[in-house]
C-alpha cells in the first residue's frame, strides 16, 4: 500500500494547564515523535492555554489526531489536513458542547458536501423537522465556527493565524 504524505496544522484553542502535557503526549503518540507545544495564555477563557503545531505525516493523520483528542471535556481544538494529488483535505473541529465536526476540503480550502448529506438535509427540511438553512449551516460547521471564533483570537502580542471562511 502506497502512503501519501501530507501536512496540516493543529490549533489547540483552549486547554486547562493540567491537560497541556496530555495533549502533547497524545499528539506525539499519533505522529510518532515527541511534541512540545509553545503554550500561551488564552485570553478568551481564564486559566486556559492555546497552541498551534504544524505537522507532517501520512494522509489520515488529522483524523487520527482528532480521534486521540476528542472527548476531553475541557479542550477545544481544530486540526486541518492539506489535500494532495491523491487525497482530499480535511478539517476537524471539536468543542465539549458540540463534539466533533468533520469537513472534507478541496484544493482551494473550501468544504465539499457529499451528495447524500445534502439530500438528507433537504428531506429533513421537507418533512418539517428543521429548516434547510439550519441543516446547511451544520454541514458547513457553522455551529463549531460560532463557538470557536472567540477562541481563535490570540492574546496581546501573540501572532494570529486566521482560519478563513470562504464566502
Amino acid at each position: 500500500m502506497t502512503r501519501t504524505a501530507t501536512r496540516g496544522v493543529l490549533y489547540i484553542h483552549s486547554a486547562p494547564s493540567a491537560l497541556c502535557p496530555h495533549v502533547e503526549w497524545a499528539v506525539g503518540g499519533v505522529l510518532g515523535n515527541a511534541v512540545n507545544l509553545a503554550w500561551t495564555q488564552q485570553g478568551a477563557q481564564a486559566g486556559t492555554y492555546r497552541a498551534e503545531y504544524s505537522w507532517s505525516g501520512d494522509a489520515g493523520t488529522a483524523a487520527a489526531v482528532a480521534s486521540a483528542l476528542r472527548g476531553w471535556n475541557q479542550l477545544r481544538f481544530e486540526v486541518t489536513e492539506d489535500p494532495t494529488s491523491a487525497t482530499e483535505g480535511a478539517r476537524f473541529s471539536y468543542t465539549p458542547d458540540l463534539g466533533v465536526f468533520h469537513g472534507v476540503s478541496g484544493l482551494h480550502g473550501d468544504l465539499m458536501i457529499p451528495e447524500d448529506r445534502l439530500k438528507a438535509a433537504v428531506i429533513k427540511a421537507a418533512l418539517g423537522e428543521t429548516t434547510l438553512e439550519l441543516e446547511i449551516d451544520k454541514l458547513l460547521g457553522k455551529p463549531w465556527d460560532d463557538e470557536l471564533e472567540t477562541f481563535r483570537y490570540a492574546g496581546d502580542g501573540v501572532p494570529v493565524r486566521w482560519l478563513h471562511q470562504v464566502v
